[in-house]
């Protein structure tokens, strides 16, 4: 398995989708399911409910308006399916971040082990640390601009 950490490689594997709407988390989901490409053995109903059932257990908002949503589990069979689904919502969501401020941003991680996954979660909290990429992330850049933004800071 590969273990090197490209974020911007996961984001291009994934993809970059503007104005999701959704009043509440789970219909946040449901909207960004229907609208993304699948690895061979998940499904839109399987994300779906992980992504839920994580969500149940705990808020994956994890402050600055930004969440992580992410199954519990690892959800691919094969890490060169890896990816993240990056999401900024039409309006933003009262999703209890520690800090209290509303989502607009949801960075989606789709990954094949726990290791692999807490690694990508450690540097996009490195990202998140960054107040010039969290600006960027506020004024709901596109693929492009995103990748740019980390760049910067990577």
């Amino acid at each position: 398995m590969n273990d090197e950490i490209n974020i911007i490689d996961l984001i291009q594997k994934g993809t970059v989708l503007l104005n999701v709407e959704g009043s509440s988390p789970k219909e946040v989901y449901k909207n960004v399911v229907d609208k993304i490409e699948y690895p061979k053995g998940l499904t839109p109903e399987n994300l779906y409910t992980e992504l839920c059932q994580r969500e149940d257990l705990m808020s994956t908002a994890v402050g600055n308006g930004i969440a992580l949503p992410h199954s519990r589990y690892p959800i691919l069979k094969n890490s060169d399916d890896q990816r993240i689904i990056v999401c900024y919502l039409k309006e933003t969501l009262q999703m209890n971040a520690p800090d209290g401020r509303l989502v607009g941003v949801m960075f989606i991680l789709l990954t094949s082990s726990p290791q692999f996954h807490l690694k990508v979660l450690s540097q996009l909290a490195f990202l998140f640390q960054n107040k010039d990429f969290r600006n960027t992330l506020d004024k709901k850049p596109n693929e492009a601009e995103l990748i740019e933004a980390i760049k910067k800071v990577l």
